[in-house]
């Protein structure tokens, strides 16, 4: 599909769209002393979960009692970790036989390889072994913003008054079913 082809259908669609209001519903009023007192609402609920988070990794997630995200949580950080352990293991690996080598010794478990196939395993090990370090600081502070989001959205209000739905009405000119889009706030 090219660009000419794209604009006129999204022009089409947009040209052919209408906007609808609701009328008003007659609804008892409310004070707004009664509304103040219904939402409890704490400022620091998400800063003591992030602060959980930070100090063990998974606590913040349980502070908000989210508690299937822990698994999620100790399974990035220690997969990343056990990869970090894994590279940095076969780095050392290959840089001992490599300085081995450069000594004239030739008995190592890399015996088959030559020294530029042993510094290109130390390079790409040392690669994934500092990409598995960023990994295990990404997840981490992952983990701490995760907890801090998630506390300050527990505390939105979410109950019918607040909707969205799908509307569908007849086309006096067409008699053809259109579509659209209602979305309700109700003080």
């Amino acid at each position: 599909m090219n660009k000419i082809t794209f604009i006129a259908i999204l022009l089409f669609i947009l040209g052919n769209t209408s906007v609808f209001s609701q009328g008003k519903i007659d609804a008892p009023l409310i004070a707004k002393d009664t509304i103040k007192k219904s939402i409890d609402i704490d400022p620091l609920t998400p800063a003591k979960a992030a602060f959980y988070s930070a100090i063990l990794p998974g606590l913040g997630q349980a502070y908000n009692k989210k508690y299937w995200k822990i698994p999620f949580v100790y399974g990035a950080i220690g997969t990343s970790l056990y990869f970090y352990m894994d590279s940095n293991k076969k780095y050392n690996q290959y840089r001992d036989a490599y300085k081995r080598r450069l000594e004239g010794y030739t008995d190592d478990q890399f015996s088959y390889l030559d020294k530029s196939r042993l510094i290109a395993g130390q390079k790409f090990y040392q690669r994934n072994r500092d990409l598995s370090a960023l990994f295990i600081f990404a997840f981490y502070a992952l983990n701490i913003v995760d907890a801090n989001v998630d506390a300050a959205l527990i505390q939105f209000n979410v109950n019918d008054g607040l909707s969205v739905q799908p509307n569908f009405y007849p086309n006096d000119v067409t008699f053809k079913t259109n579509v659209g889009l209602t979305v309700n706030y109700r003080f």
